[in-house]
Parts: C-alpha cells; structure tokens; sequence
C-alpha cells in the first residue's frame, strides 16, 4: 500500500509537466510529443567529454566584443590576457577532456597535481582560446548539470600586466555569466566544484 502515494505524486508531476488536463488530452491525441532532450557531453568517471569545438581563428582583442555583444561579462584582468600577443589564435577542432575536480582529494587539487593527472591520461594543454569557445557553446544550466561551477582551460599560462601568470575560466555566477581569470601558477589551490579543461591527443583513449 506504501507505494500508491508515491504513485499518485508521480501521476500529479507528469500532469504539471504535461500543463494539466488541456495538455494531457492534446498527449492522448497525439498532438503532443515528448522527448528526452539532446546532451552535447558526456560523462564517464570523473571526466566530461566535449563534442569537437571549432576555432575560427578568431584574435583574443575580436572575443570581447563578441562575446559581449551575447550577454558575457568579461573582467579586466580577462581583457589583459586576451589582449596579450601571447593568446594566440587558430583555425581547427579540439576534441576536449573535462577533469572534474572530485577527481582530486580537497586538500591535494593544485594545478601542479591536476597537470600531472592529465599527463598520465595522455592529455594536452589546449590553447587559451578554449575558454571562450567553451563559454560560448555551454549555458550556465549546462554547466550546472555537469555538477560544476566553473571550467578553467588548462592553457599555458599568459601572464597579466602584473607579471601573474593566469588561466582563463567559464565561470556561472549569481551575477552574470562569465569568462573569468584565475591564477595560473603551479601550486594554486582549487575547489570541488571546478573542471578542468584539456586536449584530447590523437593517441589517448576514453
């Protein structure tokens, strides 16, 4: 008998889902489908997969205003490092790997550690433009559903105008969404909530 209310809850969802008993009549009819929706990542023990992404050769100065003119926000130390004439552009497809940061133990996740990593599993530094290629294909609610609050592209680092040698990150945030900077250095400390981006070689295997 314990199973009938939960039943009963189950049928009253589907019947909210469906937009009560208008939306129920047009399923039964046949004028309403339902489907499962499409992922564009997968995921297989601790690491997300991407679909190729494409670079279009795009300079880091000409990612500001396009991805401004999408709702991005870019911060100043971020304008720094695309400005910088080491980001430099390509035109290809990277397949990408996303380390995910429950990989690590909490008080072992620096970026020397999470290198290291990528290196046994035969990954490759990607280039810096993967940030923004990343934060163009995914929302916020993809990255949320990957169980993230941000993805840092495990570039090599390209200093700020301090000398700080930096990555850039996608970043969901309360605030907006955005493509952050964040410290690049080898003992730099990161949380669980974290992925972290890398290249698929042509001879590493999921």
């Amino acid at each position: 008998m314990s199973k009938y209310p939960k039943t009963l809850g189950r049928i009253e969802a589907v019947w909210n889902k469906l937009g009560g008993e208008d939306g129920v009549d047009r399923f039964l009819r046949d004028e309403l489908s339902v489907s499962e929706p499409s992922c564009s990542w997968r995921e297989k023990d601790g690491v997300i997969y991407f679909p190729p992404l494409v670079s279009d050769g795009t300079t880091g100065p000409l990612w500001i205003p396009r991805l401004e003119k999408q709702g991005f926000l870019i911060g100043d130390y971020t304008k720094q490092v695309l400005r910088s004439p080491d980001f430099k552009p390509t035109n290809g497809v990277t397949e990408i790997a996303v380390l995910k940061g429950m990989l690590f133990e909490d008080n072992d996740r620096s970026t020397k550690k999470i290198r290291a990593e990528a290196d046994k599993r035969k990954l490759e530094k990607p280039n810096a433009e993967l940030s923004c290629l990343i934060r163009e294909k995914f929302t916020d609610k993809d990255i949320e559903a990957m169980g993230l609050w941000y993805i840092v592209a495990m570039h090599e680092p390209i200093n700020d105008s301090d000398g700080d040698p930096i990555l850039l990150s996608v970043l969901r945030c309360d605030d907006g969404r955005w493509l952050s900077a964040c410290s690049g250095g080898p003992d730099y400390g990161w949380n669980r909530g974290g992925g972290f981006a890398f290249a698929v070689s042509q001879v590493s295997s999921h």
